[in-house]
């Protein structure tokens, strides 16, 4: 007995550190057991909650929540192809946050990713981390695939690996029933850099006839963006790919307007102002991405030749606001920005982008900042620009607002957002963010006769406080 005892000991121990196991094993009995084996096509459908990355109200706060009255989606498993419709209602009141907020009703959204069009070419990177049953299947047809045993939680896993299409690191927890528990990889933002991703699969139940976890959620960047509780699952069905009716998107072209002497309004994308400074270029806005600030910069230039930008003025932290920060970083900007949205910046611009490496992971450069409390003013003599810093917003609780006073003309991201076409008549529901845009306005006393906001009418047109007071039901 003393002799067997010799030999199962370190059998157990080697259990718990982490032997090297059979991958295409242990992927064989997890696909079988969820009933992925033969498996074409697979519909689920359920409620949850939905909540939108990077749109947070304050740097350390989660990513707003939204509710998911029904849900349903379906995908192909050979060739890949999925569809997700849901309905979807505002889940936070007052709202806290950016991602469209407020919702009015009932939103419906339908996604649809066709076999054969190139967002089809990634698809599996996303269906990897939906569906245990995809997960399976793709783990499988790895060429790196690898596997170990590991102890959890007082549970014993095969912990499968390999690498995922975007070069990123991907592990599953199978457990002794051979569900597959969790999923973790990470996947490139580019404010974010290269952020963790995740998915728990809990509560497996018999349904539509396979093993099928009945709460799915996922994590990115640390916080929650996906809740769902799953009711029914169908095997084997169809489903219409059909692409919901849209109109075809125009390319946007950069142009410019100049607002006054030195003073420039570049269209194209979300709005950017170059203001020409005595020895230096103002940038008024760096959102969206890479792309959009390197063309940016590039009319700058072209308008106000022989000066180097040296300043970019933040609104808020929001990623489509942020996004196309790390560019003028690169460039040798600083950063004027609340001083809520410094240390964020810090912390996560130190995360490595390596999965797709942007304009200063080619060029590192370290941030510089200058930080808005109240007010700011920027002068050089001649141009005057003043920041101030919103009150009672909650859009954003670092939020600037950009005001001219030769010009008069006001900078703002997210109070406003006017609709394509002039507005005629007060939205049934008011807007709480328009309304504390126009309550900042009146208790700073500013005198505006022009708005330029960030996220420009679809006619470019030009927008007053007349129009501004009409979505409030003060005309």
């Amino acid at each position: 007995m003393f002799r067997r005892l010799l030999v199962v000991f370190p059998l157990s121990m080697l259990l718990a550190s982490g032997a090297d196991v059979d991958a295409k094993t242990a992927l064989a009995n997890a696909s079988k057991a969820l009933g992925a084996d033969g498996l074409k096509s697979l519909e689920f459908s359920g409620s949850g909650y939905d909540f939108v990355l990077g749109q947070n109200v304050n740097p350390n706060a989660a990513w707003p929540r939204f509710n998911d009255k029904t849900f349903t989606r379906w995908l192909s498993f050979d060739p890949w192809a999925t569809r997700l419709q849901r309905i979807r209602t505002q889940a936070e009141n007052p709202p806290r946050g950016g991602g469209q907020q407020p919702i009015i009703g009932d939103q419906n959204q339908v996604q649809v990713v066709a076999a054969g069009t190139p967002a089809a070419a990634t698809l599996a990177d996303e269906l990897m981390m939906t569906l245990p049953q995809a997960f399976t299947r793709i783990a499988s047809a790895a060429p790196d695939v690898t596997a170990k045993t590991e102890s959890k939680g007082g549970k014993k896993y095969t912990v499968v690996s390999f690498t995922a299409i975007n070069k990123a690191k991907t592990s599953g927890w199978i457990n002794e029933q051979n569900q597959v528990e969790r999923v973790e990889t990470k996947i490139d933002n580019n404010v974010y850099g290269d952020i963790p991703y995740e998915v728990t699969f809990s509560d497996y139940k018999t349904i539509g006839g396979i093993q099928f976890p009945s709460h799915i959620v996922q994590k990115q960047g640390g916080y929650p963006v996906l809740d769902w509780t799953v009711s029914e699952v169908k095997v084997n069905v169809a489903a219409n790919l059909a692409p919901p009716a849209a109109p075809a998107a125009a390319v946007a072209q950069v142009a410019s307007e100049k607002l006054s002497d030195g003073v420039y309004l570049i269209t194209g994308g979300y709005a950017a102002l170059a203001v020409d400074m005595k020895d230096h270029i103002l940038i008024i806005e760096g959102g969206q991405n890479d792309q959009r600030s390197l063309a940016v910069m590039a009319e700058a230039k072209r308008l106000i030749p022989g000066k180097a930008i040296k300043e970019i003025v933040n609104t808020h932290s929001h990623v489509d606001h942020a996004g196309g920060l790390r560019a003028y970083v690169a460039e040798g900007a600083t950063i004027i920005t609340h001083a809520l949205n410094k240390p964020y910046y810090q912390k996560i611009w130190s995360t490595p982008h390596t999965l797709v490496p942007d304009v200063l992971a080619k060029n590192p450069k370290k941030p510089s900042f200058k930080t808005v409390q109240d007010k700011m003013v920027l002068t050089d003599g001649d141009h005057v620009v003043e920041l101030h810093h919103m009150k009672d917003f909650g859009h954003h609780d670092g939020m600037l607002l950009v005001y001219l006073p030769k010009e008069k003309v006001l900078v703002e991201a997210d109070g406003f957002n006017p609709p394509a076409t002039v507005l005629t008549q007060t939205p049934a529901t008011i807007s709480p963010y328009t309304q504390s845009l126009v309550a900042n306005i009146e208790r700073l006393k500013l005198d505006v006769q022009r708005i330029i906001p960030i996220h420009l009418p679809a006619d470019n047109r030009k927008v007053g406080m007349a129009e501004l007071l009409k979505a409030i039901g003060r005309s």
